[in-house]
């Protein structure tokens, strides 16, 4: 087995920084400095900065942007078109920006379509439902959705769902 980094040839990878076993594919852009382990899955239409950093065995759908400040953890999911920010107060052109760094511990896994405001902390395991606005620091093993995300339960290692149910406004459980 050929432990090199599969680079699909229309896809533009200036990184010399990519573990063997990793996969990126058409239509990449994947800048010199950026950092990406082993055993990674890139799809499709990906953008990654300079100051990014992926740890190994990581899986970035589709239409993924990476910007500078982002760190992601070892075996994360971020799915398809996913946005992450890097900049909390953000202007055309601004000579002293400098990336609001944004973290996504091992194991955390990003729903389709979910946004990430810059300087937020995604703890180990954390589940984030498609769709969500994460607004706030995500401990490690909870499980949230919504806009703005809350948390709504628990997950395990494994991605058991735990304590998942919810009182609807007359205060009636629903389990979800």
């Amino acid at each position: 087995m050929d432990n090199k980094p599969f680079i699909h040839p229309l896809s533009d990878c200036q990184s010399p920084h990519i573990g063997g076993g990793t996969r990126v594919w058409q239509f990449c852009v994947i800048l010199p400095e950026a950092r990406i382990g082993s055993c990674c899955n890139i799809c499709a239409s990906v953008l990654i900065e300079n100051k990014v950093v992926v740890g190994d065995h990581t899986t970035i759908k589709s239409g993924v942007q990476l910007w500078d400040g982002i760190t992601l953890g070892h075996h994360v999911l971020v799915g398809p078109n996913v946005t992450f920010t890097n900049d909390r107060i953000p202007r055309s052109q601004n000579p002293d920006f400098v990336p609001v760094p944004t973290v996504v511990d091992d194991g955390a896994s990003i729903g389709a379509g979910s946004t990430i405001v810059a300087g937020i902390h995604i703890g180990q395991y954390a589940l984030i439902g498609a769709g969500s606005v994460v607004t706030k620091d995500v401990p490690p093993f909870t499980v949230w959705y919504g806009n703005p995300a809350r948390q709504q339960g628990y997950i395990t290692r494994e991605g058991v769902v735990l304590n998942m149910e919810r009182k609807d406004k007359n205060g009636v459980v629903h389990e979800l």
